[in-house]
């Protein structure tokens, strides 16, 4: 999507926490082989205009990145999973989801 705002290092994953005190931040860990993965990417491009209202949108290639999977589960401490949803407000994690428990409306609710 257009509007999702690719993750490839640390520091961006760094810059998403600070970002989160002014906007809540989602980030969309993919795993692009995965076909779970990809039906929970089409939940979420289709409730894209839910989300990207309220929050910035942050997607991870975590196949290519996968270092940097593992950088946002010790930043964030959370659980490495795949596919997941995890959103930021205020530097913290409100909300976290995977599988197919990926739902945009929601998701919403935590914005």
């Amino acid at each position: 999507m257009k509007n999702w705002n690719p993750i490839t290092t640390d520091q961006q994953v760094k810059d998403i926490v600070q970002k989160s005190y002014e906007k809540p931040q989602i980030i969309f860990k993919d795993s692009v082989t995965c076909g779970i993965s990809a039906y929970a990417k089409e939940r979420l491009i289709n409730g894209n205009d839910l989300l990207t209202a309220k929050a910035d949108f942050n997607y991870l290639d975590l196949l290519s990145y996968r270092s940097v999977s593992n950088f946002i589960a010790d930043e964030l401490n959370v659980i490495h999973q795949s596919p997941q949803v995890i959103v930021l407000k205020d530097g913290e994690v409100v909300y976290r989801v995977s599988h197919h428990s990926i739902q945009a409306e929601e998701i919403a609710k935590y914005l």
